[in-house]
């Protein structure tokens, strides 16, 4: 698989960076003004993104779900070439730099708020509950008995009439 990443940038930019791509090799403009540059700081979530000799700020958000990535080459099958996990967000320079290292919104407008809408919640764990849980678990796992249990008395019939041994449990209420 390849590697790729999705990189979202404004209108403004996104102008000139189709016009460095179209105009190719042309020997009119000086290579000043073709040169695009993206590099991170040591954190690898804040960067620069340049393009000739503006510099623009620069983040990198993870996606709320993995988008794939697909290429053609006779526009009748797909081939899978990428998960794509993370964006690269280049903002103008008076723009405010996000606070969360997740973006909330996915790509497209059906997937706005997309880890409120449709993932579930994580529950809210009492710790000491869960070690407590932790510890009798253990404790059952050793052959014990779990402490401040009530234990119902459950009788076992077990019936060997087939091949496959059929089990019936039955708790007295």
């Amino acid at each position: 698989m390849e590697e790729q990443f999705i990189l979202r940038v404004p209108p403004s930019i996104a102008e000139r960076i189709e016009r460095l791509l179209n105009e190719g090799n042309d020997a009119s403009s000086s290579s000043e003004d073709k040169s695009l540059d993206l590099s991170f700081s040591e954190d690898g979530r804040s960067g620069t993104f340049v393009i000739g000799n503006e510099h623009f700020p620069a983040s990198l958000l993870d996606l709320p779900c993995v988008v794939e990535s697909y290429k053609t080459y006779d526009d009748n099958s797909l081939i899978k070439t990428a998960d794509i996990g993370q964006m690269i967000m280049v903002r103008e320079s008076g723009d405010a730099a996000p606070d969360v290292i997740e973006y909330r919104h996915g790509l497209t407008p059906p997937m706005r708020d997309a880890r409120k809408r449709r993932f579930r919640r994580e529950p809210d764990l009492n710790p000491e509950l869960v070690s407590r849980v932790e510890k009798d678990l253990l404790k059952i796992m050793a052959r014990g008995t779990a402490d401040n249990l009530d234990i119902l008395t459950s009788v076992l019939f077990c019936s060997h009439r087939t091949l496959e041994n059929t089990c019936k449990f039955i708790i007295p209420l």
